[in-house]
């Protein structure tokens, strides 16, 4: 599942590509067939993203209403859902390139990256065409000569799949499928789901923020859950997901066992200065990253690759990097924990 820092990055997608323009909105599929032709024609305004939610909001063409967003798609991926996108040389150029799948597969690697003449794929993402099958992307430039126009050349290709929510730009395009929730709601509705996540670390100034912290700290200590459990409680803090608690745990010295009513306050604000640091890192890296350079191995090690990315994810069995004792996994509510005996307590 897509951890809160990729679903940010779609959100940032979307508002730098679509917010602003009138867009067509249809559903492939037929399940979101009646909500897609309410928007059909307005203006996606506004992308926000809270924890691993996104909102879409549209308004009506002007003069139909005030112009405030009263209307949200309201998107979660859950462990199934991804976006594709694609568009033409104007996306390339702002680096979005589009991605020809983002989603569950993909939280570990760059989430959007371009392809063809007008923008190389970085030689890092060539194993994708391998892994899927086919072209980094799906449009501009694919196979185009290099002295092609390629603004004339791109239109939008038809959907992939189970494509539950199609959104058609001028210039771009973007296919939801598989996704958890896709709903429409109104703005006090938007407001009452976003009322239920704990505080986003990805917010601005989270990680300085002191009622956030407190909120967090909070929740933790009175609960008798383990803080493996905790921390991926959306209700408790938003957006984390497996791949974080693993690692923000490990770097905080912190047993994921531990309860939450048995770690100190001064140890759960570590904690969350940890996860908003590293959460920032991988925004801003455009893909998930949680090691420390000058930790990392050099060079790699054979045959354990994820030690040149993770500490302690996937990492199963494997010499701890910091005492060398054999990282241990067991499952936890349903998903596979992993964590160092030694190191975490």
């Amino acid at each position: 599942m897509p951890e809160g820092d990729a679903i940010r990055r779609l959100a940032e997608t979307f508002d730098e590509v679509f917010v602003g323009h009138r867009v067509h909105v249809s559903s492939p599929q037929g399940r979101f067939a009646s909500s897609a032709a309410r928007l059909d024609g307005w203006t996606l305004a506004r992308a926000r993203a809270v924890g691993k939610h996104m909102f879409l909001g549209f308004v009506p063409p002007p003069g139909e209403t005030s112009g405030e967003v009263d209307h949200w798609v309201h998107i979660h991926l859950g462990l199934y859902g991804w976006w594709r996108f694609n568009g033409d040389s104007t996306v390339m150029d702002l680096g979005h390139g589009v991605a020809r799948r983002v989603g569950p597969k993909d939280t570990h690697r760059p989430q959007r990256w371009g392809t063809g003449p007008l923008n190389p794929a970085p030689e890092h993402l060539t194993e994708l065409r391998d892994e899927g099958g086919g072209d980094l992307v799906d449009g501009p430039g694919a196979g185009a000569p290099e002295s092609a126009d390629v603004d004339d050349l791109w239109e939008a290709p038809e959907p992939i799949g189970q494509v539950r929510l199609r959104i058609l730009a001028d210039h771009a395009v973007a296919d939801l499928a598989g996704p958890t929730r896709c709903e429409l709601i109104g703005d006090a509705e938007r407001v009452a789901a976003e009322a239920k996540l704990g505080p986003d670390p990805l917010a601005p100034g989270a990680r300085e923020d002191r009622a956030a912290a407190g909120r967090f700290v909070d929740a933790v200590r009175y609960r008798r859950r383990a803080i493996g459990e905790l921390v991926m409680d959306q209700s408790i803090i938003a957006g984390v997901g497996n791949i974080y608690r693993a690692e923000a745990l490990f770097l905080a010295g912190i047993s994921p066992m531990r309860k939450g009513e048995r770690l100190s306050a001064a140890r759960a604000r570590k904690l969350w200065v940890l996860i908003c640091d590293l959460m920032n890192r991988g925004l801003a890296a455009g893909y998930l990253v949680t090691m420390d350079p000058d930790e990392a191995p050099d060079p790699p090690i054979e045959g354990d690759e994820e030690a040149s990315r993770w500490y302690v994810y996937h990492r199963t069995g494997r010499p701890c990097l910091r005492c060398g004792t054999p990282i241990a996994e067991k499952p936890m509510q349903a998903r596979r924990l992993f964590w160092c005996p030694s190191c975490q307590s």
